[in-house]
């Protein structure tokens, strides 16, 4: 039974493209949005119905990055606490400017949008493109993408002032690609089950000191870990029920932890346990070009480290790859790949991310 929920009345500084709504306005609009609008204008206004109806529970599309997509119930009331914590988190007052490019149909789009009725924001939005800021001229003072979509942003990004990238685990060489921006780029931790980010961490600080940085958590989210090391979080303001992720995490204090990789990413070489997210961020210092680790069988030692570069075959590139490599003064021993595999093109997700494991299988093609 899907318990009443009262919607609230949305702030009195909140705009979508410059208007401002109230509650029962909205309802025309998202009618609007989806018998004139654009494809995307029409997930919006799907969304904006279901929120202005007085049921407690909304149903939510995972977004399939870390396994098969599932439909999962989250409870408005959460979202609106999910809203709060960010905008106290990031320093957003009400009347900030920010743009909306994700698509309205899963959590990270719909939280925007509730963020903007709930903190009093200005919300733009733009089509969900790869490109999303090629066609933006103003600036604004927040926005979210993927990583994918911050790849292909990075030369009109100091039209954002503060920037949020999650939904995949942002590259070791996109990170080097934002070091020397003026936008304040952070990475986010999450999941729809936790109502989007729980955690962030900042890609580009002002004052580098080379040291890994930590997530840190946003108000109100207690974390531990479990038996295998994976993250456990319990957030009653937006979770129902402790959520037990397959995230390998070390715990630094209550607020901060260091995410070392995904459990099922994990490389068993000679009984020794490696963290291939971890070996990549080293590998950045030397590799200028997309690459990863991973495991093939082997038989003496079970699984064997190795690494695919994308590159042209070149006997030269490999020598020099394996020089740096056997130089570089962060790796451990057994950190070092025992195979190099150069790839002309890396296969990818429909969003852009490398997919591992179709490129390891196009190896033997």
């Amino acid at each position: 039974m899907n318990e009443k929920f009262d919607v609230p009345e949305v702030h009195p500084n909140f705009k979508i493209n410059k208007i401002h709504f109230t509650i029962s306005d909205l309802r025309k609009v998202a009618y609007n949005y989806i018998k004139e609008g654009e494809p995307y204008e029409g997930l919006v206004g799907d969304f904006i119905l279901d929120w202005v109806k007085p049921s407690l529970y909304l149903d939510v599309q995972t977004s399939g990055s870390t396994g098969k997509p599932k439909k999962l119930r989250i409870r408005k009331d959460h979202m609106i606490n999910s809203a709060l914590a960010t905008g106290k988190f990031f320093e957003l007052p009400e009347k900030s400017t920010v743009l909306l490019c994700l698509p309205a149909n899963y959590i990270a789009g719909k939280m925007m949008i509730v963020r903007a009725m709930v903190l009093g924001w200005e919300l733009d939005m733009v089509p969900p493109s790869s490109n999303p800021l090629d066609q933006v001229f103003k600036t604004y003072d927040f926005c979210a993408m993927t990583p994918f979509q911050l790849d292909n942003s990075l030369g009109r990004l100091h039209l954002i002032k503060k920037l949020i990238v999650g939904g995949g685990a942002v590259s070791p060489h996109l990170q080097n690609k934002v070091q020397d921006l003026t936008t304040k780029v952070y990475e986010t931790f999450g999941m729809t089950e936790t109502v989007s980010h729980i955690a962030a961490k900042r890609l580009n600080p002002t004052n580098k000191k080379n040291k890994p940085i930590p997530f840190k958590v946003l108000p109100d989210i207690g974390i531990s870990t479990d038996e295998r090391g994976c993250l456990v979080v319990k957030a009653p303001k937006v979770a129902e029920d402790i959520v037990v992720t397959n995230d390998v995490v070390e715990i630094v204090t209550y607020k901060k932890f260091f995410w070392k990789g995904r459990i099922d990413n994990v490389v068993n070489s000679g009984g020794v346990k490696l963290h291939p997210e971890e070996i990549e961020l080293k590998l950045n210092e030397t590799i200028d070009r997309r690459f990863f680790v991973t495991g093939l069988p082997d038989d003496a030692l079970g699984e064997k480290l190795v690494l695919f570069v994308e590159a042209d075959f070149s006997e030269e590139l490999l020598a020099q790859l394996e020089e740096d490599i056997k130089n570089l003064k962060s790796l451990e021993k057994f950190e070092v790949p025992k195979k190099i595999y150069l790839v002309q093109k890396f296969e990818e997700t429909p969003n852009g991310k490398i997919h591992r494991e179709n490129t390891v299988k196009s190896r033997n093609k």
